[in-house]
């Protein structure tokens, strides 16, 4: 089997999750030669990733404007995207032009319009999108899809689905370039995407309309006020007023974060540090959303982001009976310390209510790694060697954009007070 080549555009905190895999467990079936970025202290940052932790030799860079003539040059089969949010259509648009195939992080992009002009794209080109949606494949999610398929609770009327990013994870998206919607598009693109996409994965079904509510309640300069908060700073590293801050974040503390963010900044500007009660956060921090799929299944969810705790709660509701999990995860610091610990889970289970019956617990085995137990499978399934999956994990274009369209809908309904009509916000060829 020949090596597929790959180039990597964005090399920031979602960049090593993919770059490591390459240079180390899948250097048989796979090659990484070039990295893409507007800022080239950070390529040489991921470079000396390369080299000291995972032995790998240092590869090519080119510049944000290069990036025709890196397709042009290393003939990758593939482009993986790691950007800011609202440049992967840039890259994931041209790249299929250029005639590679596309491996991108979620969201696969923040709005309608780039999602149709994606879209449209793959169908122009004939080229593939892949969509890395590591939740799809923990082995207690694929078990909850497992045993909805086998009919254990009959056909799925409801789901129940609350998620809790706390103080240390949830805080840290109101710090980034996260915290403008125009480059995220607010959580519930940004992180709900994963949610949504695991709801329709679960349920085989498909949004059709949604109502929601959301604001900013805890994070922003106001709310801090009003909570009686007279002491401000604009970022942290170095500033004395954020010393005693439990949500500051400092740079010069941390190895990582100090090489990949502090030591780039002269080059863009680009602020990881910024104060969570700072001005300028135009997202939301508390939400709920209604939605009804095309097979009437109606879907109550909810996502906060300063809880004390990080997991979530669902509960499957069906015409035979019912499936509630409650997951404990691991909080993190996006690349602020080791990748396997990303999500990783400290707590699960998984019970099963039969309509006429006794309950009973499920037992699943315990993925090992970051995000549950998904993201090594995930890799593997990606740059490993092809392996049949009864499940259908991998997710497309089509996937990517369904998951994406519940949660830009529910900004649309959020702004309108209305309830949004999924269908009619992007126009899918098959």
């Amino acid at each position: 089997m020949s090596k597929k080549k790959y180039v990597l555009v964005g090399s920031g905190g979602r960049a090593e999750f993919f770059y490591g895999a390459i240079a180390s467990q899948f250097r048989e079936t796979s090659e990484l030669v070039a990295f893409c970025d507007i800022n080239e202290t950070r390529m040489a940052y991921a470079n000396k990733m390369l080299q000291e932790k995972y032995d790998h030799a240092a590869i090519r860079t080119y510049k944000a404007d290069q990036f025709d003539q890196m397709i042009e040059t290393e003939k990758p089969d593939a482009v993986i995207v790691t950007t800011v949010d609202r440049t992967h259509h840039t890259y994931i648009i041209r790249a299929m032009e250029l005639g590679c195939d596309v491996i991108t992080e979620k969201p696969m992009t923040v709005d309608e319009k780039k999602c149709q002009e994606i879209v449209d794209a793959v169908e122009r080109t004939g080229r593939k999108v892949r969509v890395t949606f590591n939740y799809r494949y923990a082995p207690h999610h694929t078990k909850a899809r497992e045993l909805i398929q086998d009919g254990v609770i009959g056909k799925v009327t409801s789901v129940h689905f609350e998620w809790l990013l706390n103080t240390q994870h949830g805080a840290d998206y109101f710090r980034r370039w996260h915290r403008n919607k125009n480059n995220s598009g607010g959580l519930l693109v940004h992180k709900s995407t994963h949610h949504f996409d695991l709801v329709n994965f679960w349920i085989g079904s498909q949004p059709e309309s949604v109502f929601a509510y959301g604001d900013l309640m805890f994070y922003g300069r106001e709310n801090a006020e009003n909570r009686g908060v007279t002491s401000f700073y604009e970022r942290a590293t170095g500033n004395p007023n954020a010393k005693d801050d439990p949500f500051a974040l400092h740079l010069d503390e941390n190895e990582h974060l100090k090489g990949m963010y502090l030591d780039a900044e002269h080059e863009d500007g680009y602020r990881r540090d910024q104060s969570v009660f700072g001005d300028g956060i135009n997202i939301e921090d508390t939400m709920g959303v209604l939605v009804k799929y095309k097979n009437n299944a109606i879907l109550t969810y909810s996502l906060n982001a300063y809880m004390p705790w990080e997991g979530y709660r669902i509960a499957f509701n069906g015409t035979k009976g019912r499936i509630e999990m409650s997951i404990v995860e691991q909080s993190y610091v996006n690349s602020g310390g080791d990748k396997a610990l990303e999500g990783a889970l400290k707590g699960k289970t998984m019970n099963v209510f039969p309509m006429f019956g006794e309950p009973y617990t499920v037992q699943v085995e315990e993925g090992k790694g970051g995000h549950g137990g998904g993201d090594p499978v995930l890799l593997n399934d990606i740059f490993g060697e092809p392996v049949h999956d009864p499940f259908n994990r991998a997710a497309d274009h089509n996937d990517g954009a369904r998951s994406i369209l519940t949660g830009i809908a529910a900004n649309k309904s959020i702004q309108t007070g209305k309830a949004v009509e999924v269908d009619q916000l992007v126009q899918f060829h098959s």
